[in-house]
């Protein structure tokens, strides 16, 4: 009987600068992601930190997964990973991922914001801002997609509610959402953005995990997952 090849999966997982845990427990994500993957004997799995080299990771690579705080890929890598999603490749975005460079307003450096690259128009979904770590419900809206199975229909987090902008509604499934109908932060906290187009036309939801299809490939994004450890906090406060 004759074996099966091994999907492989490779997962990036880091944050910015190099070693940086970026104000979250990226050890604990690491391991975590690994932990689940290896309950599947017929998965292989490579790990780096950032996009160094990605086309050298990804060209035997079936899926790519990234819980990151600050890495992001850059236009080359970006044109690379997108051919490879649309050739067949698999990308599971969680949290952080949605993320990647912030600039400062003006001439004061603590006031920046986020600016949006070529890897979001890839992901599907621009990071704008997040209130303070917050107690909010989750509402499942597609029960019937696969990553939904055997999840009530809402359930309560402790998280940073991540505001998304969704880079092509029409082509995304939206699985997750929530609702804010305004961006709580408090003045000085977070990110500055011109306007709040992570708000849905009904002025309420806010989208938190969606997929979407390239050629023959495809994204899955989901913006919960933040995680911490004393050492690694960076938020002043919690509003729960």
């Amino acid at each position: 009987m004759s074996k099966s090849s091994p999907v492989r999966v490779h997962v990036i997982a880091g944050g910015f600068p190099v070693g940086s845990p970026a104000g979250h427990d990226m050890d604990y994500a690491r391991l975590r992601i690994l932990q689940l993957l290896q309950e599947n004997p017929n998965v292989a799995t490579t790990v780096t930190n950032d996009f160094t080299d990605i086309e050298k990771w990804l060209s035997g690579s079936q899926m790519l997964i990234t819980y990151v705080a600050g890495p992001f890929p850059n236009a080359e890598q970006n044109r690379f990973l997108r051919q490879w999603l649309e050739d067949g490749g698999r990308w599971l975005g969680l949290h952080g991922t949605s993320g990647g460079k912030a600039a400062p307003v003006g001439d004061d450096r603590r006031i920046r914001k986020m600016v949006k690259a070529d890897h979001h128009n890839t992901l599907g979904g621009f990071f704008l801002n997040h209130p303070p770590l917050r107690k909010f419900q989750v509402k499942v809206t597609n029960p019937g997609h696969v990553l939904t199975k055997n999840l009530p229909a809402s359930f309560d987090v402790i998280d940073e509610l991540y505001l998304i902008e969704l880079q092509d509604p029409a082509a995304s499934q939206v699985f997750l959402t929530t609702e804010l109908d305004k961006d709580p932060s408090p003045q000085g906290f977070g990110f500055v953005y011109d306007k709040d187009t992570a708000l849905q036309p009904d002025g309420k939801t806010r989208v938190l995990g969606y997929t979407r299809e390239l050629g023959k490939g495809g994204v899955t994004y989901i913006a919960l997952g933040h995680c911490h450890s004393p050492t690694s906090n960076m938020q002043p406060f919690v509003d729960v």
